[in-house]
Parts: structure tokens; sequence; C-alpha cells
């Protein structure tokens, strides 16, 4: 057992070392190593890299020291990789490219906005909301992404900008109110219901209630009194559609999820007496995306516009 803690305490020994020699490992030094190679002299890598013959010499030698191992044989007529140094050179090249993958990726997350939602974008504004970010904004590239979490993706790291509906806690996050939309209860297009052209609050109480726990937009306070719906819960919105479909539930939804969401068996009709669903767009507090800003403004001036518009 001694021999066995003396070993793993040489070994966590070495590690540590080996840890930290890495740490002072930097991308110059792999850029100079791989230009050296590449011209095929010191002189011409300094040239490559617009910088002294000097500096290159200076990092060739702190990479070597770093690592331990001898990368290159040098003569007055040549430079030649070591064994090691083919080794290394092989793993630079892997490095850096990755290095400058990663620079252009994040170069072009502001040259892209991703715009998440759970259900619905902009419901019937989504079209032109991206006919004008386009004629806008040329230069940023909008992307709309659905993703079935409270914050449409925005925790999980996959937006810029998140389109909520959901009762939320907005307090750990940048948002902003953009509109409202009324409330629509969704039904399959033989029930009685369909035919007429509107519904009360207080009549979906009697019927069974679809509701998507996790990002839907209803919950039991729509109905104040002590009568309220059966509910069945479900899993996304296909799931939602799929168990309204068979008319053994109704579902109550913002417009926007009419507009998005015209199925064959599913007819949607005004409920007149709720109150309509606000509409956020929510970002990070910290490091939020340079259109930010942008896309609020055209947000809020679209759902205004439905204020200024009489309901039909």
């Amino acid at each position: 057992m001694r021999k066995m803690h003396q070993w793993r305490c040489r070994y966590a020994g070495r590690m540590d070392t080996h840890r930290g020699a890495l740490a002072g490992l930097e991308l110059k030094h792999l850029r100079c190593l791989t230009a050296v190679m590449d011209a095929g002299s010191f002189t011409d890598a300094a040239i490559e890299l617009g910088i002294s013959q000097a500096a290159v010499s200076r990092n060739l030698l702190a990479l070597e020291k770093i690592l331990g191992v001898r990368l290159l044989h040098r003569t007055s007529r040549a430079v030649a990789p070591t064994p090691a140094g083919v080794q290394v050179l092989a793993r630079a090249r892997l490095l850096l490219s990755g290095a400058d993958e990663l620079v252009t990726a994040a170069a072009a997350g502001h040259a892209r906005l991703h715009i998440g939602h759970a259900w619905s974008a902009f419901g019937r504004h989504t079209t032109e909301f991206q006919r004008r970010w386009h004629r806008s904004h040329p230069g940023t590239e909008l992307r709309l992404i659905r993703h079935n979490a409270p914050t449409g993706g925005l925790a999980e790291g996959l937006c810029d900008i998140a389109v909520i509906r959901a009762p939320l806690d907005l307090k750990s996050w940048s948002h902003a109110l953009v509109g409202h939309e009324r409330r629509v209860v969704a039904l399959a297009s033989d029930d009685p219901w369909a035919r007429r052209r509107s519904v009360r609050i207080d009549e979906i109480a009697t019927r069974t209630l679809a509701i998507d726990r996790r990002t839907g937009t209803t919950t039991m306070n729509l109905w104040s009194g002590t009568a309220q719906p059966v509910v069945e819960y479900t899993h996304d919105i296909d799931d939602w559609l799929a168990a309204i479909a068979t008319g053994r539930c109704v579902g109550v939804t913002p417009q926007a999820t009419a507009v998005q969401y015209r199925r064959d068996g599913i007819t949607y009709r005004p409920v007149r007496d709720a109150d309509p669903v606000p509409v956020h767009l929510m970002w990070r507090r910290q490091d939020a995306h340079p259109a930010t800003h942008a896309a609020v403004a055209l947000a809020i001036e679209l759902y205004r516009n439905d204020e200024r518009t009489p309901a039909s």
C-alpha cells in the first residue's frame, strides 16, 4: 500500500509539472513552428508572419522548452523536424485549425441573429418581421429557432433573443413587452363549437382542456370561479394538437398558434372574454447581441399596428 501511495504521489507530481508547463503554451509558438516548416527557413517564416527572425527563434526555443523535446534540426542550409517534431507539427496544425474556426464562429455570431420560440415566433407578423429585417439589416442574417423549453432555447444557449408568452419569472433576464395577442380556443373541426363565431371562457370550464404544462400559456387562473375544466396534460405542441383533433379535448392558446399551426381537423375560434396574452422578447443581461434593440423595436412596431387596426 505504501508503494502504491508513493507511486500515486510521484504520478500526481509529474502531472502537476506537466500542466504547469503547458500553461505557458501559446498559439504564437505553434504558428512559428508551422510557418518554419511550411516556409523552409526562419527567414521566410519571419516574413510570412510579419515578425523578426529573432522572434521566430525565441518562440521555437520557448516551445521546445515547454514541451521538453527538441523539435527541429537546424543547419546553415535547411531546417528539418525531429521525430518528436513531426508529431508535434501534426497536433499543432489541428490546434491552429480549431482556433481559426473558433474565431470565425465568434465573428459570425454577430452576423446572425437567432430568435427562439417554444410554439410560435411572431404569429401573423412573422413573415413581415422577416421581410423587413432582411431589407433593413442585410448584414445580419435572421434565423428563427423552435425549441420546446420555457425560455425558447435562451437558457440553453441556442438563441440570442426569445419570444416568450408563457408565464415566466423574467427577473433574471432583460426583457421588453412588445404587444398582446387575443386568446382563441382550438377544437376538432367537427365539434359543435366550430360552427360558432366565438366561445366564452366560462363555457370552456365544462370541457376537458389540453394544457402543455411546460411551455403552454394557459393556467387555471383563467377560471376565477369554482367551475374549472378537467385537464389533460400534453408534452409539446404536436401532442397538444393531436389530443384536440380526437375531439376529447379543447385548448386555449394565443392567436399566434392559430396562424402557425393550421392543421386539417383543427378549428380555432376567438375566446371573447379572456384577457389577452402578453408577448415579451427576452435576452441575456450580459453580452446582448448588438441587434437586440433593433429586433425589439421592429416587433413593437408590428404589434402596435394591431392596436391601430379595428378587430374584425
